[in-house]
């Protein structure tokens, strides 16, 4: 089969690979149908090291089960599923405290011998812990939405209720892209009234607005930092949503949050320390977040997607086939594409 490989910053290569089979009775093979290249899969392709064999990516798909293992009982073949961002075996002590990114026999796609979503199909192990039904046809125009639970609208999600977002919470959300308008649209619907979108590229930020933000601030830094506080009687807000991962994002969020608030970060790190000492203790903030257990919020999620009350797939602004993934990763990276779909 096909999939993508990454050799190194900005060497992604679509190749031959061997065609997945069930490696344990748990396993199940999935057909992707939809993947997408995610923000996260930016960092790697801006600074990885070069390397004589590639590594495969992706880790966001849903697909058709063809083939599963003797002890598979959740999944069957011919039916459509999503899977999260990391699969899980739903049952270890960890996953039943909804915290399925620590399984103790999770883990990564791409990693350890297994497969990733960039490809033509999948080895999924622990099927019945990983994977979702989806109750839709294949053609479905509610595919990109449903796409969207196995990574981006749960962290936006996971982002807002980290930082305890509800009616009574006036909500920063740093950041632009996919899961920055996600988290608008996860904060809206847990409902909050008063949302700030920074961010500064007009096209996402409109789509931020249609999301739910009542307010966008283009500036950055302290200008940005002046105009929230502006925007909230001079004290910033409840709940700020961090989506970058960046150390002035993070140096931002710690400006606009009301003393006694929370930040909550989602965005992976691009630092080791911040500036959490004693202006953040004094202030009584709190510092949260963390990887989303997407898995933990798929079910949850899904009812508004299917019912049309939400529309997270509109964060796909482009659409490309299997070998087109490296222009894919071209476009992010230059800002010209929020986030590819990509049909296999």
């Amino acid at each position: 089969m096909r999939a993508t490989l990454i050799y190194g910053a900005g060497d992604i290569r679509v190749e031959d690979v061997p065609d997945p089979k069930p490696q344990a009775p748990t396993d199940a093979v999935v057909r992707v149908v939809a993947a997408c290249v995610c923000g996260s899969d930016l960092w790697p392709y801006a600074k990885r090291p070069a390397t004589e064999e590639g590594g495969r990516i992706g880790h966001e798909f849903l697909g058709v089960v063809e083939e599963t293992g003797s002890e598979v009982r959740g999944v069957r073949a011919g039916e459509l599923v999503v899977a999260p961002f990391v699969y899980a075996d739903n049952t270890c002590e960890f996953c039943a405290e909804g915290l399925h990114t620590s399984c103790l026999n999770g883990g990564g796609w791409g990693h350890g011998g297994v497969d990733a979503g960039q490809g033509e199909a999948v080895r999924v192990p622990y099927a019945d812990g990983t994977l979702v039904k989806l109750p839709v046809a294949e053609d479905s125009a509610l595919l990109p939405s449903l796409l969207t639970l196995s990574d981006v609208f749960p962290t936006g999600h996971h982002c807002a209720v980290r930082a305890g977002v509800s009616a009574r919470t006036a909500v920063t959300v740093i950041g632009d892209g996919a899961v920055g308008l996600c988290a608008v649209l996860a904060a809206r619907r847990l409902g909050a009234e008063q949302i700030v979108l920074m961010g500064r590229h007009a096209e996402r930020t409109a789509l931020g607005r249609d999301f739910g933000a009542t307010d966008v601030v283009p500036e950055r830094g302290e200008e940005g930092v002046a105009r929230v506080r502006e925007l909230t009687g001079g004290f910033g807000t409840h709940a700020v949503l961090e989506c970058v991962g960046t150390l002035p994002a993070l140096e931002t969020a710690f400006g606009v949050v009301r003393d006694g608030g929370a930040v909550s970060r989602v965005g992976l790190p691009q630092y080791a320390q911040g500036p959490v000492g004693r202006d953040v203790f004094s202030r009584n903030i709190t510092l949260t977040g963390g990887v989303a257990p997407a898995r933990a919020y798929i079910e949850e999620l899904m009812p508004d997607i299917l019912d049309g009350t939400v529309e997270p797939g509109r964060v796909f602004d482009r659409t490309v086939g299997l070998e087109e993934i490296p222009d894919a990763y071209r476009a992010m990276a230059a800002r010209e594409a929020l986030k590819v779909l990509v049909r296999p």
